[in-house]
């Protein structure tokens, strides 16, 4: 009586309510008629429970993500099959598959009567604003009578992992460099072609093969080392993001991390296109999981749950990017950055190497727009001198309508990594990765001291000065 009293719905319990009331009214007035009235009303639900409880409750469940790795606002479609293992055929099926509440409500659905051995096969979508790992799940089933005076519920225990990655923009291609593992500077840090181990060495992590230990390194370091290797045709590139809270401004989508975290999802995915390996840095140190030729996929699942963090510098992600020994292609994609940390990303690279910083103008992020209005789109220029041929160093810099000039700590960052030969473009909110890559491949950012000229954010045309 007690497990029939359990699987009433609010339904069944108004029904058993009303038929006690008219057993108490009928004996009360001498109305037989209201006793027979009670008595259907209590024997109502008590066949509806045998009904329910003669349905054996042998049923599985499938579920699927298609796709599993989706960006930020874009659909995912959620597939469950219901198959009846019982050998009689079920009652109404209420599903209620779990959701959590960033991707909708509940996905809820009413299945009629299952035969034995039948499926049944639901799909729902979802989608998400926000970046993330989202768990789809568990499955909780329903059987019920027809009058839903009665329900037996089931849930199971499996879920499966829905990942909203950052929105990819693609990149236009441009001239870069790296390390090569054959020939020139790089060959001796690399695998040889006869494939002997290299002798550049990096910091033992976790996991690494104790075979591949560096002892000699170790002793000179203080520090145990192990030896680094790489394939011979393997472009190395590093990719370094600033996550601190304090160099962002801007909430949610339309902030400048957001737009930060997502260039870099777009800078990565093409470097491992063509071909680059790969690893990903911030200001908190090496983002391990994120390397070799098939970074991609682990680069964006590593990017969907990045988070803003409280370190005020970024001293400890660019020690670890020197103890690492990448020489090859680095891409610095920065919040507020001061000339100071540029000096420090300058220290320690190779005056070869190919280096490109994408910073954000994040003063533009703030309400209303920036500082002082423009009313038209145009480009800026880095005030400073080109030591070695007297030309006013110029850094791609483009606006939209309404924006604010750069700041002056901007321009001063700019003009440090310019000076130290790097590719620097200024990037100011509404502006996308796509147009700001563009200008990492302008000929100005080097010095060539020519005047070149390339197509510049929102259809403007970027005109540089050099020598005539």
């Amino acid at each position: 009586m007690r497990k029939l009293w359990d699987n009433l719905t609010i339904r069944g319990n108004c029904l058993v309510a009303a038929g006690i009331a008219l057993i108490l009214t009928g004996i009360t007035l001498g109305e037989s008629a209201l006793l027979r009235a009670a008595v259907f009303a209590l024997a109502v639900p008590l066949v509806a429970s045998l009904f329910v409880g003669r349905n054996r409750f042998r049923l599985s469940s499938l579920r699927s993500i298609v796709p599993s790795r989706t960006p930020v606002g874009q659909p995912a479609t959620i597939v469950l099959r219901v198959t009846n293992r019982a050998e009689q055929r079920s009652g109404l099926l209420q599903l209620d598959d779990s959701v959590p509440h960033l991707l909708g409500p509940h996905a809820r659905f009413v299945v009629d009567r299952l035969a034995p051995g039948d499926s049944v096969e639901l799909d729902y979508q979802v989608q998400s604003a926000l970046r993330g790992r989202f768990a789809i799940g568990p499955l909780r089933l329903k059987l019920t009578d027809p009058f839903g005076l009665v329900e037996r519920s089931r849930g199971f225990a499996a879920t499966d992992v829905l990942t909203i990655v950052p929105v990819v923009h693609p990149l236009p291609g441009v001239g870069l460099g790296g390390a090569y593992s054959t020939g020139g500077e790089s060959s001796s840090r690399s695998v040889s072609i006869q494939g002997e181990d290299d002798a550049a060495t990096r910091e033992f992590r976790s996991g690494d093969d104790l075979r591949k230990v560096h002892w000699r390194s170790t002793a000179r370091v203080g520090k145990l080392m192990v030896r680094r290797e790489e394939q011979p045709w393997q472009t190395r590139s590093a990719l370094l993001l600033d996550t601190r809270s304090t160099a962002h401004r801007g909430e949610g989508m339309s902030g400048s991390f957001e737009w930060s975290v997502s260039a870099a999802a777009s800078v990565g995915d093409h470097l491992s296109r063509l071909g680059y390996s790969l690893r990903l840095f911030t200001d908190g140190g090496e983002i391990h999981g994120v390397s070799g030729l098939a970074a991609r996929d682990a680069l964006l699942d590593q990017l969907a749950v990045i988070r803003t963090s409280t370190i005020r510098t970024l001293d400890h992600g660019i020690s670890e990017l020197r103890q690492a020994g990448e020489d090859g292609l680095l891409v610095c994609v920065l919040g507020e950055a001061s000339p100071d940390d540029a000096a420090a990303l300058i220290r320690g690279r190779s005056s070869t190497s190919t280096s490109i910083a994408v910073l954000s103008d994040v003063g533009s992020y703030h309400a209303g727009g920036g500082r002082r209005s423009r009313s038209a789109r145009s480009t800026s220029a880095v005030p400073g001198t080109d030591e070695r041929n007297g030309q006013n160093p110029v850094v791609g810099v483009a606006t939209t309508p309404g924006l604010a000039e750069p700041s002056q700590q901007v321009l001063a960052t700019a003009g440090v990594f310019r000076r130290a030969g790097w590719r620097v473009v200024i990037v100011p909110a509404g502006v996308t990765i796509t147009d700001a890559w563009a200008q990492a491949g302008v000929t100005a950012f080097g010095y060539s001291g020519t005047a070149a000229s390339s197509e510049g954010f929102g259809g403007t045309r970027l005109t540089t000065a050099g020598r005539p």
